[in-house]
């Protein structure tokens, strides 16, 4: 078993980012996990699930409730920032609790931006998320169903948005399951 979760890891680590990302990106997670620790609202590690007090994911990633997200700083539509989560063996991240979206909605905010793309979608007037997850979590949205791609705005709740508007997006892996 051991040997099963060590070489997950390192193919997870090998699609990793490249070293000047890396180190943008763990700055971020440095300043985020303070302001977790601090933040208002937000969930310090006691309070936390006790698989995230153990860090799995790899090098550039953040790990909240057992699983890892990844700012990534590309700007991509929707279908293809979904593309490349798959490559680096996840989906587009998605919030299931108002915690895990401020988490999200903190990256955004330490990578300097006001949006990102998330993994949820509209399928024929039913709102889902990509990874499967049960799309149970309803904060006020801004959502409405005439664009079928969700997006986080960094200081408010989500909203739909044409599929093809290109920005950048969060990831996240299981690191279990990778």
């Amino acid at each position: 078993m051991k040997t099963v979760l060590l070489l997950s890891l390192l193919l997870c680590a090998a699609s990793a980012a490249p070293a000047e990302e890396k180190a943008a990106t763990e700055a971020a997670v440095m300043e985020l996990k303070e302001d977790l620790a601090a933040g208002p609202g937000l969930v310090s590690e006691e309070g936390a699930d006790p698989e995230s007090r153990f860090n799995f994911c790899p090098s550039g990633w953040f790990n909240y409730n057992s699983r890892c997200f990844k700012f990534i700083n590309k700007v991509l539509n929707w279908y293809n920032a979904e593309e490349t989560c798959i490559r680096l063996g996840g989906h587009l991240a998605t919030a299931n609790g108002p915690q895990e979206y401020q988490v999200l909605q903190k990256m955004t905010q330490g990578a300097g931006q006001s949006q990102a793309w998330l993994g949820g979608f509209n399928l024929q007037g039913q709102w889902m998320w990509i990874d499967r997850q049960g799309f149970s979590f309803t904060s006020p949205p801004s959502y409405s169903s005439s664009s079928a791609c969700l997006n986080l705005l960094s200081s408010t709740n989500w909203r739909s948005t044409n599929c093809f508007v290109q920005m950048r997006f969060i990831c996240s892996i299981n690191p279990f399951g990778c």
